[in-house]
């Protein structure tokens, strides 16, 4: 008899997530901002923890090129940092570089990506995965939201904004495809999705002391 295929690992990927996705983009302060609840300077700061998780990232990106399975999930198109830094640019102006602290939160969170992509090239597929699809999904929706808060059109939000990606839906079907084809073993694959769960942890944990940083906490939504 022959034995199953193994689930591909994009489903597992999704299914052990579920609820982990489900929770992180309820944390609160998410949830009050897109109810319109937030101000600008809360905003502001959620755009600069994510200029701190970013640059762990994308600096990971620039070693990993080197690694035959995580520079598959690569591409320029992804990049968010110039954005990132264009939009505290024009919420904060030309000295936005010393007005930005992240969260012990966001430290543990930086720090988990800088190990992985100077250690474990699928921890940090991991990572890359939970972040950009996420990106290319609720993403788009949520910067849509703060746009019309914030009277924004594309100044302010050009993180949520792939100029240079057509089709989202085509690209996450790619990016899934490549997944399920990494040559890793069982036990990998249950790494990688063990940290991909991680990830969705950090993500939370930035969220809620968002919240009761600027003054919210994290269970009213």
């Amino acid at each position: 008899m022959t034995s199953p295929a193994p689930i591909p690992l994009s489903a597992l990927i999704r299914e052990r997530s579920a609820g982990a996705h489900s929770t992180s983009e309820g944390a609160g302060f998410m949830a009050s901002l897109l109810r319109g609840e937030r101000s600008r300077e809360d905003y502001i700061a959620l755009v600069a923890q994510h200029h701190a998780i970013y640059s762990a990232l994308e600096g990971g990106a620039r070693r990993m090129r080197r690694d035959p399975i995580a520079a598959r999930f690569l591409s320029e198109r992804l990049t968010r940092l110039p954005a990132l830094e264009a939009d505290l640019a024009f919420l904060l102006g030309p000295s936005w570089r010393d007005e930005i602290t992240p969260l012990p939160a966001t430290a543990r969170y930086v720090r988990r990506i800088e190990e992985v992509a100077a250690t474990w090239p699928g921890g940090f597929v991991a990572h890359h995965y939970t972040r950009y699809l996420g990106d290319l999904s609720g993403g788009l929706h949520i910067g849509r939201v703060v746009a019309r808060q914030f009277g924004f059109e594309t100044n302010g939000i050009g993180f949520y904004i792939f100029g240079d990606i057509a089709d989202p839906a085509a690209f996450k079907d790619h990016y899934r495809a490549e997944l399920d084809a990494a040559p890793w073993d069982d036990a990998e694959r249950e790494r990688v999705v063990a940290e991909v769960l991680d990830a969705y942890r950090f993500n939370t944990e930035v969220f809620v002391e968002l919240a009761a940083d600027r003054g919210q906490d994290s269970s009213a939504a």
